[in-house]
Order: structure tokens, then sequence, then C-alpha cells
């Protein structure tokens, strides 16, 4: 189990700072290309409308769903009718806002570990991640992947919500072979830039590069960066950060990770982050954005044609 030191020094690791990349992408390789991909579908009403607005308006390329959440069926239900659009599972082991919370998909008497006192999910990643028991974690998420198929959700890729599920070793083993056992990709980047960070966790290293030598040997997607984290400064401060980020990406497939919302009661009921989310739905279907992001050469592109660039040893 992690002792309060490793898992101070975890926050750190959590914490991304802004505009931060997780690199490590082969030089061999010069095409770039970007997921631009908007996290949280299904929270709320809101932020469904914001994700579909994004996807449909702007340059969003793909989303990933929270499965536990109320509103998940809204987002199901136009997921369904838009099998075009790349649709991810945003596997979700923590409840993080104050007023508004949601438990597991699994029957609660099956993952009393995952749980508070209120039954609810445990709202901060370092509350799991020294509480939950590995065997309940995999009987959460496999509920919250079969219930997406149950509502005939074309999927294409696994990632984490708050990250939660690559902080314990057993915890991103159970990741990856989930998408291993439902044949999706995972979002796993290479993390060569972070190896102190990632040696803070006993074992989380060496797992870490035996699933990257399995997703090579297997010819399975990995990120060679992920960008994360530009929440701060005025709109043209954030719109100009996400500009430099993707035209300085490494060669490889990289993602830029966002929060689309729309500014509103409810938003602002549930999450002071209200306002980035509302700016980066506006952001990514910015004008001069979109513009910058073509000149860059950079080539936006979906977790499915990822998935098939690899399959045919096209990267």
């Amino acid at each position: 189990m992690i002792n309060k030191k490793l898992m101070m020094a975890l926050y750190l690791f959590i914490v991304i700072p802004m505009g931060v990349q997780v690199e490590g992408a082969n030089p061999t390789k010069q095409k770039r290309y970007v997921i631009i991909h908007a996290d949280d579908a299904g929270m709320s009403h809101n932020v469904n409308l914001a994700t579909i607005e994004a996807m449909e308006k702007g340059i969003v390329s793909s989303c990933s769903i929270m499965v536990p959440c109320g509103w998940f069926k809204e987002f199901a239900t136009y997921a369904k009718k838009h099998p075009e659009k790349d649709y991810g599972i945003h596997l979700t082991l923590n409840s993080e806002w104050g007023r508004y919370k949601w438990g597991p998909v699994a029957p609660r008497e099956k993952v009393p570990s995952l749980l508070d006192k209120e039954g609810f999910l445990w709202s901060e990643t370092l509350e799991t991640l020294g509480n939950a028991k590995a065997s309940e974690v995999e009987i959460e998420l496999k509920a919250q992947i079969d219930r997406a198929l149950e509502f005939g959700i074309p999927l294409t890729h696994l990632d984490t919500h708050m990250g939660t599920v690559v902080y314990r070793p057993d915890l991103v083993e159970i990741y990856y072979n989930l998408g291993v056992e439902y044949n999706l990709p995972v979002m796993l980047p290479r993390m060569s830039n972070n190896d102190k960070l990632l040696s803070m966790v006993p074992g989380l290293k060496p797992k870490f590069n035996e699933l990257i030598e399995h997703a090579e040997t297997k010819n399975r997607p990995i990120l060679s960066s992920l960008v994360t984290s530009i929440g701060e400064g005025s709109y043209q401060t954030r719109k100009k950060a996400y500009i430099k980020a993707i035209q300085n990406l490494p060669p490889g497939v990289s993602q830029v990770i966002i929060h689309c919302g729309i500014a509103g009661e409810e938003l602002r009921g549930i999450t002071a982050t209200w306002k980035t989310r509302d700016e980066d739905r506006r952001i990514f279907m910015d004008k001069q954005l979109i513009r910058e992001v073509k000149k860059s050469g950079v080539e936006v592109i979906t977790w499915k044609q990822f998935h098939e660039m690899v399959k045919k040893k096209q990267l």
C-alpha cells in the first residue's frame, strides 16, 4: 500500500503543471499527429452539449464518457446515433465534486473498498489508491465498459478519469489488460521524461516499461506525448498556449486533453472549473486556432484512426 510520503510525491505527479508534455517519441518517425480529446462526457447535461458542439463545429476529434454519472444515458443516445464520431470510456473511480456525486456501476456490495462512508466513489485519487482492492477495481471497470456496450456505444479506446488507474502497478496492469480483453487501445503515453516521478512509487516504473514493451510487441497504440492542464490565464493566453503546444508536438501520435462546458448555472453549481471548461469549448472552435493547427503540419486524427494505423504498421 502507498504510504503518506509516497502519496505526497504521487500528488505532485498527478497535478501536472500547465502545458507539460510527457514525451518519448520515436525520432525515426517524422510525421506528427494529434488527437484532440474532450474528457468527461456524460458528467452533466451542460458538458454533453458542449462536447457535442466542439466535436461537430470545432476541431475536437475524440471524447471519453463517464459511465457512472447521471447524464451518461443522454450522451450514450447521441453516441449510438452518431457512430462516425470517436468515443472512449473515461474509466471512473472518483467522484470529486463536493455537491454533485455518483456511485459505482457495479453493485455496491461487490465494490465496498471503492466507496466513502456515504456510498459514493472516493473524492480524491489518493483516497482511492490508499483504499481500493484491485479485484474490486477490476469488477467496477468491467461493469462500466459493459454498460457502455449494452447502450450501443461504438467504443474506440479506454482512458482514465483523474489518472487514478495509472498510479498503482496493479491497477495500471488491470487497465491495460482490459484494453487487451475488449480489443480497445488504452491511453498509455511513453513516460521517459518522468522516470524520477515513476520511481517514487515502488514497482510503477518497471510495470510501465513492461506494458510499453508488450504494446510494442503486439502492435498496440502508444502515445508519443500527452498535453494537459493548460488551465491558467485569459482566453487569449490559453489559446496561444494550446497553439504553441500543438506546434511543438514531437513525431508520432500525441493527445491534447481538454474539458468542454458551457458557462451557466448547472456547470457553476458543479465545479469551480466552469470558466476554463467554457473556454476550452470555444478555443477549439476558434477559427484562428484551427488555422494555426492546419499550418503547423500536425494532422488531427481519432483513436479509431490511430488504432488502424498501428495495425497496418503505418506508424
